[in-house]
């Protein structure tokens, strides 16, 4: 009879979770796009494929991530009014609400990651409350 060996079970990988409050919206039409990253190449679009991307509808302005590493994020959002899947723009200024995390100031283009970045530390729960602004 062969001895088994017993290992001792892998503990499970302590999460966090991201609880967003989306805020000054200037209507419920349409869907708010959401880019969580931790890839500052990827910041704010998501479209290289690093990050988490997230649509829902324009009513629901309180949204969770769950399951995130311990880890430094940044967060976009943009309202989608017409739901085209854009951020539309008309001669280069957003005609759409926009918003990031910790809310830094808008100068010309989007801010730099380390100026919308937080921590989410293994086991918590960090909120994040995003004003959406609107140029035109």
């Amino acid at each position: 009879m062969a001895a088994g060996l017993l290992l001792p079970a892998a503990a499970p990988t302590p999460s966090g979770t991201l609880e967003v409050e989306i805020i000054q919206l200037r209507s419920t039409k349409g869907v708010l796009r959401f880019c969580l990253t931790t890839d500052a190449k990827a910041f704010p679009d998501c479209k290289s494929g690093k990050g988490i991307a997230k649509t829902v509808p324009a009513t629901s302005t309180h949204v969770r991530f769950e399951g995130l590493a311990h880890d430094t994020y940044a967060l976009a959002v943009i309202h989608d009014e017409n739901n085209n899947g854009k951020l539309d723009t008309f001669m280069g200024m957003p005609r759409e609400g926009f918003g990031f995390s910790r809310n830094p100031g808008i100068g010309f283009g989007p801010p730099r990651f380390t100026s919308a970045s937080f921590d989410v530390v293994a086991a918590t729960n960090v909120q994040q409350q995003v004003k959406i602004r609107y140029l035109l």
